[in-house]
């Protein structure tokens, strides 16, 4: 099963704060838009996401269908096996795709220490 592009998606207070810190990084703009209080960064191959007003907990974030650049990928296993390959083995989830659908759709389980684990495809 591939879980698509990897990032951490972070709540926070004051996301102008938040995107000078990660600036200062070294962490560049690659999606998103700081007026509707998301924007996404990347740093090499590190992506992070900075959320204000979106999320309660920080969350570990996979996109099907994607690679690092959130470029389209020719091969990659659908939102909605992934989590049918899920629930076979038992795992419990916090939000679900509808398996009656095609395209865009995500899920959401939670790991053992209460962190959300996003798996939300874009195409």
């Amino acid at each position: 099963m591939q879980l698509g592009a990897f990032s951490v998606s972070l709540t926070v207070k004051d996301i102008h704060a938040s995107l000078a810190f990660y600036e200062k990084l070294g962490f560049t703009h690659h999606v998103g838009d700081v007026s509707q209080n998301w924007i996404v960064l990347k740093n090499g191959d590190a992506v992070i996401g900075l959320f204000q007003g979106m999320f309660e907990k920080n969350a570990l974030t996979f996109n099907p269908g994607w690679n690092q650049d959130a470029q389209g990928v020719s091969q990659f296993t659908d939102v909605r096996e992934v989590q049918r390959q899920l629930r076979e083995k038992g795992m419990e989830f916090m939000a679900e795709a509808d398996e009656s659908t095609t395209g865009p759709a995500s899920f959401i389980v939670v790991d053992p220490d209460g962190n959300p684990v996003i798996v939300d495809q874009h195409v």
